[in-house]
């Protein structure tokens, strides 16, 4: 024994081992051991502890610190209760005892009466399997006693969305937080008005509004909460984010939505497939519309322009009637005063790519169309609600009938490649069995194979998941008219009332006819699609026909065509003369109050020459 060095008395808890046995409760450990050291000699010893951590955990900060010193070579021993207190990883336990070999220093099992001064002992192994077993098993009993909770509706975690509290009277349940809950709308909202998450985190942090663990601290809610902010009103992207990715806002409860692939991994990871959704489970902050719309803005990256730095609100609106792609939006300078680009064409027309054309179209013409769409539907829906509901529900049937059609031969062709796929793996074994086929040649077939089928499997699943959608969607046109309702007028063109009404829009290339250049365009508004209004009587009455007094130079006679001449002559000459004019006005004001100065005689006289 060297008492030079000292004494390490590691004690360690985890929740488990608490809720099993009271006894190795951390004051127990630390008396227990205190008394076999002082009755073995052991004075010069200091305690390291961790109180809550799994032995599955090699990151603990009592075990870290333990570690510290011995690489010192200030620790002569080791004293623990049992061989389960170390760890419950064999192989990291292992590790940690053969380095404390190369070290020297002496480790103890109180216990289980193991000193490695003593000698090496046989079961020691066999001891570290056995308590990594009980971990494993423990992580299952844990495992499923929250499987049970989960599938029962039940939180597992004390995790709270911002703009809730817990309900005083039962945890499980949770009440909205009056405070914060306008805050999320705010978030929501601005995001459809237009705004980057970027603006919308200073203009939080730029009013002072505390950050949501802040909040939760100022309120005194007990929630388990994040890394704390050294300033409580300091919004983050990642907050903002989060926020807007949350679910449980339209008052849905969603559990199970992570996991870990390992009982010693601390890693989780997102859990789509086990996902379990209670809808109506707690009072809704943002409605199910909103939070679609908001995700669908969400998905499209909107960069911001060089002229006026703010992203244009059609991007991601905007698609190719021909390829599909997104309308890229150009603005810049064109070298002409006061006639900037601002327009969309076509992206992959923009990569000179040759399978698509421009399809350019300006701006402001598409924002036109888009009001004057929105302002058509919505006055229509207003006289005609009844008559708008039906239409819909005709329209919405057709265009799913047609779908549907289509995914079905697309469903069968799909499942049949797939059964041409499993017998040609099956022969290529047998070939490949019976020596026929080289290794190489094997592995480079059966890899193409898999991964077609790993494709279709893929294209199988969401073309039945778009069938079965289409078989159980109902149609939506209430949602319209609520949303029609909502808005009084339509005078103005905006992000907030495109996001609203517009679910994508339809660019077709422009065709010239007789020297006009027209383009079709296909609105479709959220929740009933692309809706064609009928012609009205009255409407067609009220509507003049607009004829143009404007003779076409084709259909002149040669003399009409000379004086048309002579007169674009004349316009052309007195054009020249103003531009002159307006030159020499503002060389003449340059030039004022210098040596060069320019006298109204001599402009008089030069003009005159």
């Amino acid at each position: 024994m060297n008492n030079e060095k000292s004494t390490i008395l590691y004690e360690r808890l985890s929740h488990e081992d608490g809720r099993e046995n009271e006894s190795l409760s951390i004051e127990n450990q630390k008396a227990y051991l205190e008394e076999y050291a002082t009755r073995n000699g052991f004075t010069n010893f200091v305690h390291c502890t961790d109180d809550g951590y799994s032995g599955t955990r090699w990151d603990r900060p009592g075990f870290l610190q333990m570690m510290s010193e011995i690489e010192r070579g200030s620790v002569g021993a080791i004293l623990i209760k049992d061989m389960s207190r170390l760890g419950r990883d064999h192989l990291r336990v292992g590790l940690f005892l053969e380095q404390l070999r190369e070290m020297g220093v002496r480790l103890i099992a109180v216990a289980e009466a193991i000193d490695t001064a003593k000698g090496e002992d046989d079961f020691m192994p066999f001891r570290n399997i056995i308590a990594e077993w009980h971990a494993r098993d423990t992580s299952r009993k844990i495992r499923a006693i929250f499987g049970a909770r989960t599938a029962a509706g039940k939180h597992v975690t004390g995790a709270l969305p911002y703009g809730y509290l817990h309900d005083p009277k039962d945890r499980q349940k949770w009440i909205i937080d009056e405070e914060a809950a306008p805050i999320v709308q705010r978030i929501f909202g601005s995001i459809i008005s237009g705004k980057s998450v970027t603006k919308i985190a200073e203009e939080l942090t730029a009013e002072g509004i505390l950050t949501p663990n802040a909040h939760w601290k100022n309120v005194g809610e007990r929630v388990s909460r994040g890394a704390h902010n050294s300033d409580p009103t300091k919004w983050s992207l990642a907050t903002v984010i989060q926020i807007l990715k949350k679910e449980e806002y339209m008052g849905w409860k969603v559990l199970n939505k992570t996991g870990k692939d390992s009982y010693k991994s601390k890693k989780r990871q997102a859990t789509p497939e086990n996902k379990l959704i209670f809808k109506d489970a707690h009072p809704q902050i943002i409605d199910e519309e909103t939070w679609t719309i908001v995700q669908r803005l969400r998905e499209t990256k909107r960069r911001p322009e060089r002229i006026g730095g703010e992203p244009n609100p059609l991007t991601g609106v905007l698609y190719c009637a021909d390829c599909g792609a997104k309308m890229y939006h150009k603005k810049g300078n064109t070298g002409r005063e006061n006639q900037p680009h601002h327009e969309y064409v076509c992206s992959s027309y923009r990569h000179y790519s040759k399978t698509c054309t421009c399809h350019y179209i300006r701006v402001s013409v598409i924002e036109s169309l888009i009001l004057e769409a929105i302002r058509r539907v919505s006055g229509y829906v207003r006289e005609n609600e009844t008559e708008f509901i039906k239409r819909v529900r005709e329209t919405t049937e057709l265009q799913q009938e047609a779908a549907v059609k289509e995914n079905h031969k697309k469903l069968t062709k799909s499942k049949r490649r797939r059964e041409e796929i499993s017998g040609l793996i099956k022969k290529l074994y047998e070939s490949y069995a019976i020596g026929k086929l080289p290794e190489k040649h094997f592995s480079e077939l059966l890899t193409g194979y898999d991964t077609e089928q790993e494709t279709l499997d893929r294209e199988i699943a969401k073309l039945q998941a778009e069938i079965d959608q289409y078989n159980t969607d109902s149609v939506r046109a209430d949602k319209f008219i609520e949303l029609v309702k909502r808005h009084t007028e339509f005078n103005e063109f905006s992000a907030s009332l495109l996001n609203e009404f517009i679910e994508k829009v339809i660019v077709h290339e422009a065709v010239k006819t007789e020297g006009k250049r027209t383009m079709g365009v296909d609105i479709y508004l959220n929740f009933i699609g692309k809706f064609e209004l009928p012609e009205l009587e009255n409407e067609q009455e009220e509507t003049p026909i607009r004829t143009s007094k404007k003779k076409l130079r084709r259909d002149m006679t040669e003399e009409q065509r000379t004086r048309e001449r002579e007169r674009d002559k004349v316009r052309y000459a007195a054009k020249v003369a103003a531009k002159k004019a307006a030159e020499q006005a503002e060389r003449v004001a340059i030039l004022q109050g210098t040596p060069y100065e320019i006298q109204p005689q001599q402009s008089e006289v030069k003009r005159s020459a």
